[in-house]
């Protein structure tokens, strides 16, 4: 079957994409840059601008279904709900209904009905309702949270779930996870076998409705840690951070999800059950033992990298308020002095590597890289030559404010080789 695959380069058009080419279809994905892994072919398109349904006659030519899975949790410049999960897609659809192609599947979202609450899930029921409406035979999925070592949520979950001290927002907050194997066997049968298709609507759910709380001690038990130890926070504390978190874009949390959240994200495993022929695998089951440490490791990772930036940033920015404002000046230009340094450049000199500290903590909170890596060790090493060499007594010093430069440079080594940022 030659299938058209929007969205091939996300997460779960990935792993459609080489699903469908190892059972043997021509995967045409539909893509704004490389050629993703399963695709034969590549044809260039863009949800943002692609609104009408002319221009994707010629990308049609020959497809016999369409699978749609191009979706955004938040807006950024062009990338809008409305662009994005209504007109790009309509337009799509309707050329498909103009060229007779009735095997469509939708890839929506669970919550997108008529207790939507968020711009998300608004944007996704619109374009479902009017697919409905145009392509009779067409098939909406809505999964729930899908995890997948490689996702975005998953990530975020097994991070928080690796935690020593987990936080949770007060309250239960209600999910119920699927495994993306799972939703990939179902939307594949959906495409192969279509009369398998149990409602226009199928829900993609794993076996059971878990709380939060819950789900992440399921994700640390997988993980194979010791029992969670809880934090809970108060509901305006997180309210207050989902409010921030939709203006500096930190993590998952903002207003939308925090609302997502408090509804509940759960529904009837009985569709995903009949696709597949056996219940959705459960979330202890979602990390197979021999992905465990590796697994583990990506978890621990996704906090402790931050935690040594936010470290790097707090010694460079103390290091240049300590220099400027609080050492005696007289102290200081002292010992600029006895490096070598002529004495009418010694303020210059002092208030300029005061000044050079705190742009790189500055850097280091908002565009960390490893140009920036490699200039922190540099200036390190050049501090570490020149106080040795000319100020040799700080060596043997019992507090060890030179030695201290070796686990400095050992963290910048570690954050270069995992940054992915230049």
């Amino acid at each position: 079957m030659i299938v058209l695959l929007t969205g091939a380069s996300g997460f779960i058009g990935s792993h459609l994409a080489r699903a469908f080419a190892e059972r043997g279809h021509h995967v045409v994905c539909a893509t704004r840059g490389r050629q993703p892994e399963g695709c034969q072919r590549r044809v260039d398109a863009d949800f943002s601008h692609d609104h009408d349904p002319a221009a994707w006659h010629p990308r049609l030519a020959g497809v016999e279904a369409v699978v749609n899975t191009v979706g955004i949790f938040q807006e950024r410049g062009e990338q809008t709900f409305e662009a994005l999960h209504v007109h790009g897609p309509m337009a799509l659809f309707k050329a498909c209904a103009d060229l007779g192609i009735h095997r469509v599947v939708q890839v929506s979202a669970l919550g997108a009905d008529d207790r939507a609450t968020t711009p998300y899930h608004h944007s996704k029921k619109q374009c479902d309702d009017q697919l409905l409406a145009l392509i009779p035979e067409a098939v909406v999925v809505q999964p729930s949270l899908v995890f997948g070592t490689d996702g975005v949520s998953a990530r975020w979950f097994t991070m928080m779930a690796s935690l020593p001290f987990i936080p949770v927002p007060a309250g239960q907050q209600w999910v119920q996870p699927v495994h993306i194997k799972d939703v990939v066997a179902a939307i594949t049968r959906l495409l192969e076998a279509p009369e398998q298709n149990t409602g226009r609507r199928v829900v993609l759910v794993g076996p059971s409705s878990l709380t939060l709380r819950d789900y992440l001690a399921a994700l640390r038990k997988a993980l194979g840690l010791r029992p969670a130890r809880f934090l809970p926070i108060p509901r305006p504390l997180v309210r207050m951070g989902a409010w921030l978190g939709s203006r500096v874009r930190l993590g998952l949390l903002d207003e939308q999800s925090w609302r997502m959240l408090e509804r509940g994200n759960v529904g009837s495993p009985l569709g995903i059950t009949a696709l597949l022929g056996a219940y959705p695998r459960p979330t202890e089951k979602f990390i197979p033992s021999t992905e465990r440490p590796a697994a583990l490791s990506l978890a621990r990772l996704a906090w402790l990298l931050p935690m040594l930036k936010l470290s790097m940033a707090t010694v460079w920015i103390v290091t240049g308020i300590v220099s400027a404002w609080v050492y005696p000046v007289e102290d200081s230009l002292a010992l600029l002095d006895r490096t070598g340094v002529p004495a009418n450049w010694s303020p210059l000199m002092l208030y300029g590597a005061a000044g050079l500290d705190l742009a790189l903590g500055v850097a280091t909170l908002l565009t960390p890289g490893r140009r920036l890596w490699l200039a922190q060790a540099a200036l390190i090493t050049f501090y570490t030559a020149v106080i040795s060499w000319r100020l040799p007594e700080f060596l043997s010093h019992p507090y060890g404010p030179i030695l201290k430069n070796i686990p400095m440079l050992a963290v910048l080594a570690f954050l270069y080789i995992f940054e992915e940022r230049k």
